[in-house]
């Protein structure tokens, strides 16, 4: 029998589990007195208390509102970047790593719809304690979600009224507004890739909503009818199709959780509720996309 003390014995400086508590290896830096720390790093002691209920007495359930909403903005600003990134890339002819900004949004976006499931856990019940001390405040404000709609095509020159009185969130929404769309990019890639995209799309206003071209879908039937010599192309399509998917699923969960926490009523910013969202169901990005489905055959 080996003595306690022999060779094979952990010592005690050595990694390991004792009384169910983990040793600290010697390695590990403790001090921190002139060194960057993860919280100092972040900037955790700004972002911590960036959560401040109005409501009075303070509402149990004001933070869960509050960070689903901070959360969402930091997701977003996070899209807006990829995003843009992805329309640079485009414009320089580059693809492949647009298409992985775009991968990073389509994740993104899946954890953005996951999202609404931790706010359904408000109840009616508990949202009418505090919900009159958001005043006119509403998501319908949310610059960031506005730009990502504009970069993505759906755009609306109107809504610009909405942050007259915040000029840092107007300007982005103004760029995103006048710049090219995603989609305005991949169809002059695809334009200078020697494809038939017709000269009034690659000279359309690109402040206006996109609307349907039915002249694209042919360029688009060709391009699904022989997806290996068009791969490049073919592959954006369904990505840009995923995108939009992920989109509408999220508008979809939006919806379904204001009417499980309002119902039928108005919303604080002062729009009609869930008709108004639901209304927006009905906004596309790439409809080509969808519709090039029916003509290819099979």
């Amino acid at each position: 029998m080996a003595a306690p003390n022999d060779d094979r014995a952990v010592e005690a400086d050595e990694p390991g589990v004792e009384a169910n508590t983990r040793r600290i290896e010697a390695s590990v830096v403790t001090d921190f007195s002139d060194r960057m720390s993860y919280g100092g790093y972040l900037d955790l002691d700004t972002l911590l208390a960036a959560q401040r209920p109005i409501s009075r007495p303070e509402h149990h359930d004001e933070l869960l509102f509050i960070i689903q909403h901070q959360t969402t903005e930091l997701w977003l600003k996070l899209v807006l970047h990829e995003l843009e990134s992805a329309c640079e890339f485009m414009r320089a002819d580059d693809l492949a790593p647009a298409l992985k900004c775009i991968a990073r949004v389509k994740h993104i976006q899946k954890t953005l719809t996951e999202q609404w499931s931790v706010l359904a856990t408000l109840t009616p019940s508990e949202y009418a304690q505090f919900r009159g001390v958001l005043g006119n405040a509403s998501g319908f404000q949310s610059y960031q979600y506005r730009a990502v709609e504009f970069t993505l095509g759906n755009k609306n020159a109107r809504m610009l009224q909405v942050f007259e009185a915040d000029p840092a969130a107007s300007a982005v929404v103004r760029r995103a507004l006048e710049a090219p769309s995603l989609y305005d990019e991949f169809l002059r890639l695809l334009a200078r890739a020697g494809y038939d995209i017709p000269a009034e799309v690659l000279e359309r206003d690109v402040t206006k909503a996109w609307t349907f071209h039915a002249d694209l879908v042919p360029v688009f039937a060709a391009i699904y009818a022989d997806p290996e010599h068009n791969w490049a192309a073919y592959e954006t399509c369904e990505e840009l199709v995923d995108l939009e998917d992920n989109f509408q699923l999220w508008r979809f969960r939006h919806l379904k959780t204001v009417e499980r926490i309002i119902g039928s009523k108005t919303g604080t910013g002062g729009s009609s509720g869930a008709p108004f969202l639901r209304r927006a169901l009905e906004l596309t990005f790439f409809p080509e996309l969808y519709a090039v489905r029916t003509e290819i055959p099979g």
